[in-house]
């Protein structure tokens, strides 16, 4: 494609990354096929190929609306675009680019801009979880949509001592995961002590990703560099050998530490050891798929749904489905697994509507099957599909887990 961007643009590291990503794309519109949102309004502007050009005019200097800006806040950052392009084009990059410059220029609606500010500062308050806490004791009087939002509390059960273990790893525990869930977190440390490996949780905070992706893209790197410093002495005293991700959207953020960081000289290094340490659930636990179920009690039925963030950010999906399989699961396969569920952090609370039409083809396409567990790798698909259906919907590192306790 060509492009001929404006000169405020081309001054800036921004600007001259876009271009290079512009410059690959060849209008082709293999990403159409695999867009969520283009699947459901069938409109251009709410496609790779409609964006893209969105972007390119916002860069070349046409002044952008709010029609603009919807288009592109309509994205699900799924990424299922990239693996489909025969070009390579980095959209991810762009529409975070795109976002960040047409918020410079439009301002949104004060109701738009106060939703997104309680989102950001809710989310990421130490209030928020006593707050998950008094709204699952009174789920059942919470309007519905709020009742979708607020999952049943489990008891997480009693954890091992795992320092006596020689190998130890780092667990993210800043995020919402240990309010609203606290089950994955205490099964990945179970399970992680079954194969020989001593898990820690960290005392950083968010990884970054709902600061991002909902206009304080500044705040965000703010957080990539606290979380730096708090990862840093076990990283350098070499006490840890990775840093272990059991939220593949936390895990995928925290994987792009050394691309939003890398013109920053005091951190961009750092950033890069970082990437190098961070592993998801699955790739720790792979390799010891064959000795651990030997002490698993039999597995069944299940379908797995595999995050936008697990397959098309991080390429993990192939490793997961292996690893499940090895561990004695029967993966039942469904139509459109590629497609995105209509999570996507924040997206469900901003763009219910399309969440929810996301959320009913990915359940129509899996419940015929009638498998007796759903598993994922993300809380936010975990979540948000458990809102549509009956059938138990889990991380599969908690069937794992129950698998390991049971027998």
């Amino acid at each position: 494609m060509q492009t001929n961007l404006a000169s405020w643009a081309c001054e800036t590291d921004q600007g001259r990354e876009a271009d290079a990503i512009l410059r690959r794309c060849v209008h082709c519109g293999f990403c159409t096929a695999t867009c969520p949102t283009y699947q459901v309004l069938g409109d251009e502007l709410d496609s790779p190929r409609g964006r893209i050009y969105l972007i390119k005019q916002v860069l070349e200097g046409a002044e952008p609306t709010l029609a603009t800006q919807q288009h592109l806040d309509r994205c699900l950052t799924c990424r299922n675009c990239e693996t489909t392009c025969p070009s390579g084009v980095q959209y991810g990059h762009l529409i975070d680019i795109g976002r960040n410059v047409v918020d410079q220029k439009v301002q949104r609606p004060w109701r738009d801009r106060m939703r997104r500010a309680l989102l950001r500062k809710g989310l990421n308050s130490a209030l928020f979880a006593p707050a998950m806490r008094a709204g699952q004791m009174l789920r059942g009087l919470l309007p519905q949509a709020l009742q979708r939002k607020v999952p049943q509390r489990r008891d997480p059960g009693p954890l091992p001592d795992t320092a006596r273990h020689a190998r130890q790893v780092l667990m993210l525990a800043g995020c919402v995961q240990p309010a609203m869930m606290p089950t994955i977190d205490a099964a990945t440390i179970r399970v992680l002590d079954a194969v020989g490996i001593g898990a820690r949780l960290s005392s950083a905070g968010c990884c970054g990703a709902v600061n991002f992706h909902l206009d304080a893209q500044a705040e965000a790197l703010d957080q990539m560099r606290a979380n730096i410093d708090a990862w840093w002495p076990a990283v350098e005293q070499g006490e840890i050998e990775a840093i272990v991700m059991n939220a593949s959207g936390c895990g995928a953020m925290v994987k792009e530490y050394a691309h939003h960081l890398r013109h920053d000289a005091r951190y961009a290094e750092r950033a890069a050891r970082i990437v190098e340490l961070v592993k998801d659930v699955a790739e720790i636990v792979a390799p010891h798929a064959q000795a651990l179920r030997e002490r698993l009690a039999p597995g069944g039925r299940a379908a797995f749904h595999p995050p936008c963030t697990l397959q098309h950010w991080q390429g993990l999906r192939p490793l997961s489905e292996r690893l499940l399989v090895e561990l004695g699961f029967e993966l039942q396969p469904f139509a459109d697994s590629h497609l995105c569920c209509g999570s996507a952090g924040a997206y469900s609370v901003l763009n219910p509507g399309m969440a929810l039409e996301l959320r009913d083809r990915k359940l129509a396409a899996i419940t015929p099957h009638a498998p007796p567990v759903i598993v994922s790798s993300n809380i936010g698909c975990v979540s948000h599909l458990q809102s549509g259906t009956e059938i138990p919907v889990r991380h599969w590192i908690e069937v794992v887990d129950e698998r390991l306790r049971g027998a």
